[in-house]
């Protein structure tokens, strides 16, 4: 069984890995067999290997990322948080907003084994802190 405490410690570390995206913190934060799925309509990340992939796109596309984690609940191995957040696309310099529901469902070690979210998403515009970068192609 997960306690509050526990579970405000992961939701700090997964906020943490997300505002500075540190690829190498997030990961450390799934087992080994750990899933991740972004869309309940879609595939999941299946396994470290994907998980890396997707925190590796997050990280070279989105830059000045804020976090919040408005409520969080415990029901025995499972943590359920409501949240917000704002993220800017490097390539474009679009800012965009994000209200979500997250489930993380943990193991034996207290590492994620399956995440899942639901995300409302818009754009609200320029961020002016960021100069856009040129396409890489």
């Amino acid at each position: 069984m997960v306690t509050q405490p526990q579970a405000q410690d992961l939701l700090e570390a997964y906020k943490r890995a997300l505002e500075r995206l540190d690829v190498d913190l997030a990961v450390s934060l799934y087992g080994e067999d750990a899933d991740l799925r972004d869309d309940p309509f879609e595939p999941p990340c299946a396994g470290l290997l994907e998980i890396r992939a997707r925190w590796n796109n997050l990280a070279a596309t989105r830059t000045n990322v804020e976090m919040d984690i408005e409520r969080s609940w415990v029901v025995g191995n499972t943590i359920l948080a409501s949240w917000h957040a704002a993220h800017t696309v490097r390539q474009t310099a679009e800012r965009f907003r994000q209200r979500g529901f997250l489930t993380f469902d943990l193991d034996a070690d207290g590492l994620i084994m399956r995440e899942r979210r639901w995300v409302l998403e818009r754009s609200v515009g320029l961020d002016s802190t960021w100069a856009p970068e040129p396409d890489a192609s």
